[in-house]
């Protein structure tokens, strides 16, 4: 088998097996000598973990790692990208919700370590991972359809949340306070010993609010266990917060809790299985000061099996074969007790000369009611016309079962429809990467994607009440271009979006999230190393939804890379723009958040 270091090392040789030999010329003696490029290893988006470069499919890798300092939440890194748009209710991503190329929250897929976290109670969840910023390793967006490899509600793209794997013994205590009674305590302790390595994280995270009701606290645990060819992750999260309109004019408030369990087996070389539950509780109260007028409490409860087979059938050649079993629970004051069952089984040809040429050939089916109801196959490929020049695209069906509030939700301003029909929707996208110098890289891609069904909250008036229902026909055509410049320590990052949609929707009705989304959105981000160990980076993210006003957002982060006290300092939009991201929820103005990082290795 050929392992991802080998396929690394193979990729570095093929490009200079094509180069041909120059005449020996004497190097200058004072010529700087290059820092070796090293390309991130990716395990989203194919079957097996690859060269970020070898990826035949719009991918982006964010490291956290090595940007600790000048992050302070997940979102923080997540808005790095134009192509996903983060709409927030509340700051450190409290209810946010995530969208991928003009997708809704329900058909964006979120994965921690390749286990899915979408809550089948509702979308609005799916970002509760119960894991601290401290404990991630990187992030990676799919962007584009993956029913193929995941499954169901990966209609605009997938997020995989990876975890770090500890190599050493290492502590680390961080403490920071800030704006609007903010107040951050997290701890990290992780180490190796005789094979076995252990990793435990804490997180706490506390506002009194920026206005009235609009106050948080998170709290999050984590363990993660490796042994050889086992891996065991335990997690939970709690997190109250007070929910100023953010379903209707109402003083509400809500509490959601997370379990999450999950393991990974090694069965030889070729064969892995793998399980996780998690289980998400949701308070909800409509009043926060008379609870009793009403509430709603959910408990939802999900399970994953999944068994995966890789068998290499000839040089280049690699057959994937796999199934996968799900089950969904729920019981709730409001949506009452359900439960469904759903299998599937999916099997993919993979043909790749490094460097040359790809192509991947898929094929999932999925039965939820009775045999084939849902078939995604797909279809990638990407060439090299240069070593610096490669060309891609792709092609694939993705689907999307309606939750549970979709279904069956009612209460005074919103109702579900147990008519529903599943969305599903093809993907089509060309693009190419050019890299001219191991310094630059540029990309860009034009993408189309034709949604059938489409699962939305719809009303004569833009005030509701809302009633969930099926669009026929919803279609989106954008274009995403970046480029890259690495020179010394600095990285400079530039990023743009352009996104149009159509649909049958008639005239005069109104929707909640559908046509919620940015039209134009780009970022220009900084980051670099400065003199006496200093380290900054700074962000710019500009946007304009479909019929409201265009903002920007600016937003600073610095440190000083000490060898054990390391403080930090973080600004968020300086120019205190005011904007919402969700309609009738403000987001915050300018803030700050100060603290220090304590390395105890």
């Amino acid at each position: 088998m050929i392992r991802p270091l080998s396929l690394y090392l193979l990729a570095v040789l093929s490009v200079f097996a094509q180069q041909p030999d120059p005449a020996p010329i004497p190097a200058p003696v004072s010529a700087p000598v290059p820092a070796p490029v090293k390309d991130s290893i990716i395990v989203t988006g194919s079957f097996e973990p690859l060269p970020l470069e070898e990826a035949d499919r719009s991918i982006l890798s964010l490291p956290v790692a090595s940007q600790r300092l000048l992050l302070n939440n997940l979102p923080d890194l997540l808005q790095l990208d134009p192509s996903l748009d983060l709409r927030q209710r509340a700051p450190n991503g409290l209810q946010g919700d995530l969208s991928i190329r003009g997708a809704t929250f329900g058909q964006t897929l979120v994965l921690l370590n390749g286990r899915r976290m979408n809550d089948p109670q509702s979308g609005h969840h799916s970002l509760d991972l119960p894991v601290p910023l401290e404990t991630v390793k990187s992030v990676e967006i799919l962007r584009g359809a993956g029913s193929t490899l995941y499954g169901s509600d990966a209609l605009g793209g997938v997020v995989n949340v990876i975890t770090s794997t500890p190599e050493s013994w290492q502590a680390r205590l961080r403490l920071a306070a800030g704006s609007f009674g903010t107040q951050q305590q997290s701890a990290f302790l992780s180490g190796a010993f005789k094979g076995v390595t252990q990793l435990l994280s804490f997180s706490r995270d506390f506002s009194t609010g920026f206005v009235p009701n609009r106050d948080y606290r998170n709290l999050a645990l984590s363990s993660s266990t490796h042994f050889r060819h086992t891996s065991v992750d335990l997690a939970y999260a709690d997190k109250p917060f007070g929910a100023q309109d953010f379903y209707g004019a109402y003083p509400s408030w809500e509490r959601t809790k997370t379990w999450f369990a999950g393991l990974r087996q090694g069965l030889g070389e070729r064969t892995d299985v793998a399980l996780s539950y998690r289980r998400h509780t949701d308070l909800f109260y409509l009043y926060r000061d008379t609870p009793q007028r009403y509430q709603n409490h959910h408990s939802a409860d999900g399970f994953h099996a999944s068994l995966r087979r890789r068998d290499p059938l000839r040089r280049n050649f690699t057959l994937y074969t796999g199934g996968e079993l799900f089950t969904d629970r729920i019981e709730s004051s409001n949506l009452g007790i359900h439960s469904r069952a759903r299998g599937a089984a999916y099997s993919a040809l993979d043909v790749r000369a490094l460097n040359r040429f790809s192509f991947n050939a898929g094929l999932r089916t999925e039965s939820y009611r009775g045999a084939f109801d849902q078939i995604s196959p797909s279809l990638s490929a990407a060439y090299w016309a240069a070593s610096s020049l490669k060309f891609r695209a792709a092609a694939s069906r993705a689907y999307r079962l309606p939750t549970f509030t979709d279904l069956y939700y009612k209460d005074p301003a919103n109702q579900g429809n147990a008519a529903l029909q599943s969305e599903s929707a093809w993907s089509y996208e060309g693009g190419a990467d050019y890299r001219p110098h191991s310094a630059w890289r540029l990309q860009s891609t034009l993408f189309h994607r034709r949604d059938r069904n489409g699962i939305d909250y719809m009303s004569r008036s833009p005030q509701g009440p809302w009633q969930a229902a099926n669009i026929t026909r919803l279609n989106f055509t954008g274009l995403e271009s970046s480029a890259s410049l690495r020179f010394r320590a600095q990285v400079l990052d530039w990023s743009y979006t352009a996104l149009r949609a159509e649909s049958t929707l008639a005239t005069g009705i109104y929707t909640k999230y559908a046509f919620n989304y940015p039209i134009h959105s780009g970022v220009f981000a900084w980051t670099g190393n400065l003199p006496r160990h200093f380290t900054a980076r700074t962000r710019i993210g500009a946007l304009e939804r479909r019929g409201r006003s265009p903002y920007a957002i600016w937003d600073v982060y610095a440190a000083w890379r000490g060898s054990r006290i390391r403080p930090f300092v973080q600004f968020t939009n300086l120019a205190n723009t005011r904007y919402e991201e969700i309609l009738t929820v403000p987001m915050p103005g300018r803030a700050v958040v100060g603290g220090i990082e304590w390395n105890l290795r």
